[in-house]
């Protein structure tokens, strides 16, 4: 199983998320993945940094790690404009480049009305994903499909190369047996709990495990990250 982290996006200025991103670079983990947000989810005050200029600026700064959106919402840019963005990060990172996408959910919506974007029905939503998934794959990207509900199952099924389950016990991902799993969730404080949740992912079958690694408050993400890289090389 790989290991990835998310960054720290949700601050004021992009730095942190620029050194968290070298400092797993440097201490191997295996992939660098983004939040595509306008906001923190529930807290409108604090800002976040937004996905596509952040990749791009990590294309530049790493050379090894895998990069992408841990997930894109096909809600919030029309699906040409987010196709023809991954298909320019493709040419700057080659196969490096791992694309979540997802149809958003009911904490989705505050987002996209408070940017002015529409958020459509449930329905409009998953279709638009499936055509999203299906252009992206044709560009030879390889493409996760976030969610839990039985409909973006079957998209993932159908379309993607892997489902992607955020913050679930390794339990449903155990349970998933006719698709590729990859996990997505918060690591916990310590480096000996972090490698016991990777160890329980792992067995449970999941290809990937991308972790949040426990940054709160703190000015320099560098040790956060250390948890998770250290936890993921007591597995191998």
């Amino acid at each position: 199983m790989k290991v990835g982290i998310t960054l720290p996006q949700f601050r004021p200025s992009v730095e942190p998320a620029m050194t968290a991103a070298r400092a797993g670079e440097d201490l191997g983990v295996d992939g660098v993945f983004v939040f595509d947000h306008v906001f923190a989810i529930g807290q409108p005050h604090r800002p976040a940094r937004s996905a596509w200029p952040l990749l791009g600026a990590l294309a530049t700064e790493t050379g090894r790690v895998a990069l992408g959106p841990l997930v894109a919402r096909v809600s919030l840019l029309p699906t040409a404009v987010l196709v023809h963005t991954l298909e320019s990060l493709q040419r700057m990172v080659g196969e490096r480049l791992i694309t979540g996408l997802g149809s958003g959910d009911r904490l989705s919506r505050v987002e996209n009305e408070a940017v002015g974007v529409p958020f459509p029905p449930a329905n409009e939503r998953l279709t638009a994903l499936a055509d999203a998934v299906a252009q992206v794959r044709r560009l030879g990207i390889t493409t996760w499909v976030g969610g839990l509900s039985p409909a973006v199952r079957a998209i993932a099924q159908a379309e993607a190369d892997a489902l992607n389950f955020w913050a679930v016990p390794p339990e449903r991902v155990a349970a998933e047996t006719e698709v590729q799993v990859t996990w997505g969730g918060p690591a916990a404080a310590t480096v000996d709990d972090t490698a016991e949740l990777l160890r329980q992912v792992a067995a449970a079958g999941a290809t990937w495990a991308v972790c949040a690694p426990p940054y709160g408050q703190e000015a320099d993400p560098r040790p956060a990250v250390a948890v998770v890289a250290e936890a993921a090389a007591s597995l191998r």
